[in-house]
């Protein structure tokens, strides 16, 4: 069997039993939470006769495997349950709310790569200069900095005092008949918290590039290149930034995680009806079938975006295709 195909086969084998355990996990955790969904649903004056036919209804009165049996099968046929607050398919729910939060993570990713990438490069090719304690400066400045908060100072700047931009608030990807809302509105409403994440995040991927940057400087190759005339920043940019993505994607990788779940606060701070307002709006009512399916979605998310970055590190790194790694 080839190489190739058996590392794909491996990966695929590694994503569906870490499903499976996290499904198992998500599920006892949320059972040994204190407290009973339809009492809170009806309320601490309601009788338990009352509270005992919600449960049944419910379907909570059943055991606990029986019930994660039947919620791995209905994931397994695309049926997530009704939600106990709305009365409506979670499906259609997520479905909705992720239309929003996906986009507003792969915008932020996208700007924090290219803040990380430009800022890394910027520190690399002026090591021990002006230019580089000053990327380094930030850099720390960021990773201390909270990202609510620097949400809030960008909702401050742009949209309170420039009025640049909304201050919160989603119009939809398509055009109502009032002529509210599409593509460019929904982008410009996207783009103050996507900033918020990234600016956070590419902090730690610019000090990781640097570093990287400056390794890859000390090759032999790099030198070659120089000695044939290109100058140190054009080395870097033209032969040294490719070589210096196996860490980059491994680090990019865990901080798509980070962003997913620096949704839940950002999409709270600028009033944004993604899955992370969704999930915060279920815990408060204690909508465990929400919840269950909410934290199932993250967390597929992340591990098809990690086996993604496995196959871009056999892209960057020819020894992971011809199987002579280590």
């Amino acid at each position: 069997m080839p190489e190739a195909l058996s590392r794909l086969l491996r990966r695929l084998v590694l994503l569906v039993a870490t499903l499976c355990a996290a499904s198992a996990l998500i599920f006892a955790a949320l059972e040994w939470l204190p407290g009973n969904a339809a009492q809170l649903m009806l309320g601490a004056e309601a009788t338990p006769e009352a509270v005992a036919s919600l449960s049944a209804q419910l379907g909570l009165d059943r055991p606990a495997p029986q019930r994660y049996l039947e919620w791995v099968g209905g994931l397994l046929r695309g049926e997530m349950g009704l939600s106990h607050a709305y009365g409506v398919p979670v499906a259609g729910m997520l479905a909705e709310r992720l239309a929003l939060t996906l986009p507003l993570a792969l915008l932020a990713m996208a700007l924090t790569v290219a803040l990380a990438l430009g800022a890394g490069w910027w520190a690399a090719s002026r090591q021990g200069r002006w230019g580089d304690h000053l990327v380094m400066g930030l850099s720390q400045l960021g990773l201390a900095v909270p990202g609510f908060w620097l949400g809030m100072l960008l909702t401050l700047g742009f949209a309170v005092k420039l009025q640049w931009v909304d201050a919160g608030g989603f119009p939809g990807w398509t055009a109502d008949e009032g002529g509210q809302g599409g593509w460019w509105p929904g982008l410009r409403a996207l783009l103050l918290p996507a900033l918020a994440l990234a600016l956070v995040q590419s902090a730690v991927l610019a000090r990781i590039c640097r570093s990287a940057l400056l390794e890859v400087a000390r090759e032999d190759f790099m030198r070659s290149a120089r000695a044939r005339g290109l100058s140190a920043r054009a080395a870097l940019w033209r032969h040294g930034l490719r070589h210096a993505l196996i860490p980059l994607l491994t680090v990019g990788g865990l901080q798509f995680a980070n962003l997913l779940a620096g949704t839940i606060v950002i999409e709270n701070v600028f009033a944004l009806p993604g899955v992370g307002r969704l999930m915060g709006q279920a815990i408060a009512n204690r909508d465990l079938v929400v919840v269950r399916n909410g934290v199932m979605l993250m967390v597929a998310l992340v591990l098809l975006l990690n086996a993604l970055v496995d196959l871009l590190h056999a892209w960057a790194d020819p020894r992971l295709r011809t199987g002579s790694a280590a």
